[in-house]
């Protein structure tokens, strides 16, 4: 299994309203390194979600539900979506702060590179923001 982490500004697209919706198709990603991870996605893998320049907090998990393909906002061949379905909201949110602040997560791309709207998350991380959230699976 692969982990990732995706970024939504909460007053476009929040996890409450992922919840309500029950799915989603992930759009509108315009750079290639974001892309590629989009297209590294397996149905199964799971997804961190971050709620960004509100909140700056992950509070969430998704899940792939559907692999990538076409982007239907655009005709450009060069863009993807995968589907992602709700699967388990973090018992306690996990603050940039917290993130940032803890040694362990030093090298997390949510660190190294901010401005990245899907990424990549490895195993132990994603063990560690599991701890800190207090959220088992």
């Amino acid at each position: 299994m692969n982990y990732f982490l995706v970024k939504s500004e909460p007053f476009k697209y929040s996890w409450e309203q992922f919840e309500k919706d029950k799915q989603t198709f992930w759009d509108g990603v315009r750079n290639y390194a974001a892309r590629n991870n989009l297209r590294a996605m397996k149905k199964g893998d799971l997804v961190l979600w971050y709620h960004s320049n509100e909140g700056m907090e992950i509070v969430g998990i998704a899940k792939v539900s559907k692999e990538a393909y076409q982007d239907p906002t655009t005709e450009e061949e060069a863009w993807v979506v995968v589907d992602l379905k709700p699967f388990k909201k973090l018992k306690k949110p996990v603050s940039l702060i917290q993130v940032k602040s803890d040694k362990r997560l030093a090298n997390m791309d949510l660190v190294r590179l901010g401005r990245l709207s899907v990424q990549t998350v490895k195993e132990n991380e994603w063990n560690i923001i599991m701890e800190l959230s207090d959220t088992k699976l």
